[in-house]
Parts: structure tokens; sequence; C-alpha cells
């Protein structure tokens, strides 16, 4: 399996690694991974982009630090510290009508391990008024981790992200953009794995992760300077 670490120089950048993983696994039928820390930044759904609130919850995410962004996967803004940990599995298929609740319970049933091997007690589903809320969600002590998967000719892409140890700092910007976009978010519904009992180190996170949603399939790494 083609297992790509690091992020590239920029967050523009560092997206189109992930658009191109895509574009290849979809080429050559090989599965793919990806584990890492974005670029801070809050990533905004396409619902957001068209709520009235969206220029001014914008601009309350760069009055904060963080850049906003715009992306493909996922419902509701998520917000990265540069500590965040994001994740991707990209996997071909045949029939884009087939196999879409399998690719979120094989996920969800290894980022649980990937929690339990961190020393996080954690089960599946999401406090009230969480962050990007969804039907795949994984908590512990707050939302810890939210799933999405993009299903599109030949490719599933199954990504989410897991907070690490900023639960503070994402609550924080998350509350003024969430109240900006009008949309019910309560900033103690955001967990970590570090608050859970876990590491507050990204890269332990990172690397628990990595290994569970390769298995025990032979790497082929690829390394990114950024």
């Amino acid at each position: 399996m083609r297992v790509v670490r690091g992020r590239a120089t920029d967050a523009e950048t560092d997206r189109a690694v992930t658009r191109t993983l895509v574009e290849d696994v979809r080429d050559d039928g090989e599965g793919a991974v990806r584990v890492w820390t974005p670029h801070r930044q809050v990533a905004f759904g396409r619902r957001d982009t068209h709520a009235d609130g969206y220029e001014a919850a914008r601009a309350a995410a760069e009055e904060r630090g963080f850049p906003p962004l715009e992306r493909r996967v996922g419902g509701r803004a998520v917000a990265y510290t540069g500590e965040t940990v994001a994740f991707a599995r990209v996997t071909p298929v045949g029939d884009m009508r087939v196999g879409i609740d399998e690719r979120y319970e094989a996920a969800e049933r290894d980022l649980l391990a990937a929690l339990d091997g961190l020393g996080v007690d954690a089960r599946p589903g999401e406090p009230p008024d969480s962050f990007c809320p969804g039907s795949h969600s994984i908590q512990a002590d707050g939302k810890v981790v939210g799933l999405a998967q993009r299903v599109q000719r030949g490719v599933a892409l199954t990504a989410g992200i897991c907070v690490v140890a900023e639960r503070t700092d994402v609550a924080d910007v998350l509350d003024a953009v969430y109240t900006a976009l009008d949309h019910p978010f309560d900033p103690a519904s955001v967990g970590s794995v570090a608050s859970a009992g876990g590491p507050d180190d990204a890269t332990a996170v990172v690397r628990s992760i990595e290994d569970a949603l390769v298995g025990g399939r032979e790497r082929d790494v690829e390394r990114l300077d950024g």
C-alpha cells in the first residue's frame, strides 16, 4: 500500500497532495493512506459557503489566526491548529453504489483500535452540538474523531480529523465560526486524545492511526519535505 507522510510547504499545495493521491489510485488501482498534521486553518464545507454568515465566519477565523479554506469532503467547518491530525484512506472501487457503509465501518473499527492503542477508551458517536456533526464520529470525553467519505468514479476517499491536545484552541475558533454561521455548537463538546488519557504528541497519534489504517499490508512510503 502506498503511504504518504508529512505535509507540503503550504496549505494549498498540501491539499493538492491528497487530490493527486486520489487521481493516482483511480489510475493505478493501488490503495493509499495518508496521515499527517495539516497547516493551521479552518476548513469550511460546501454547506457553510452557502450560509448567510459565511463571510463573517471567514473573518472570525482569520481574526483568530486561522486562514480560511474550503474543502470538498465533509460537512461543516473543522479547525486544524498545525498539531491536529488528518487522515485519508483512498481505495479503488468498481461500483460507486456499493460499499459505502462497509468503508465507514472499517475506518471506524481501525480508528477505535488506534485510539485504544494510545490508551483512549473511545466509542462511536458524538455529543450534541459537536463540530462538523455526522453519523460517523468517535467520542471520548467529547468528540475526538470525525469521519467523512467521498465516492467518485473508480475511487473512494474515507477521511477525517483527530483532535490531539488542542481542544481549547479548536473550541474557541469554532465557537466564533459557528456563531457567525448561525449553526448550533457547544465548545464543551470538543474532546481530544490527551484529555481522554492518551498522549499529547501528534507524532504518536499519526503513527498509531497510520498503522491501523494500513493494517498488515506492506508499505511503499513517500515523504514530503514541507
